[in-house]
């Protein structure tokens, strides 16, 4: 979210205590306001961002053509084996 966007429009929520109480020690935790966690999580679930943008940018992604492995070669390549490093028991 832009930590610069004026906030102007007020919207009251209700909660039952336990989730208020819930939402406050995760706000507390993370240093945060109540307002902020609330707006911070709202943005991340429903977004600016439009379903066919997302949509759009995975289509972008899939198109790309960059060297990838299955992901059983890609976990051997970036955690080698340990004899893979010399270093296998002996």
């Amino acid at each position: 979210m832009d930590t610069h966007v004026e906030l102007t429009k007020k919207t009251t929520i209700l909660f039952s205590p336990d989730l208020h109480t819930h939402l406050t020690r995760v706000a507390e935790k993370k240093g945060v306001s109540l307002g902020r966690l609330i707006r911070d999580a709202c943005e991340a679930q429903y977004g600016s961002v439009s379903v066919e943008d997302r949509l759009q940018a995975v289509r972008d992604l899939a198109a790309l053509n960059l060297p990838v492995s299955d992901p059983r070669t890609m976990k051997r390549e970036s955690v080698p084996e340990m004899e893979d490093l010399g270093l296998g028991a002996h």
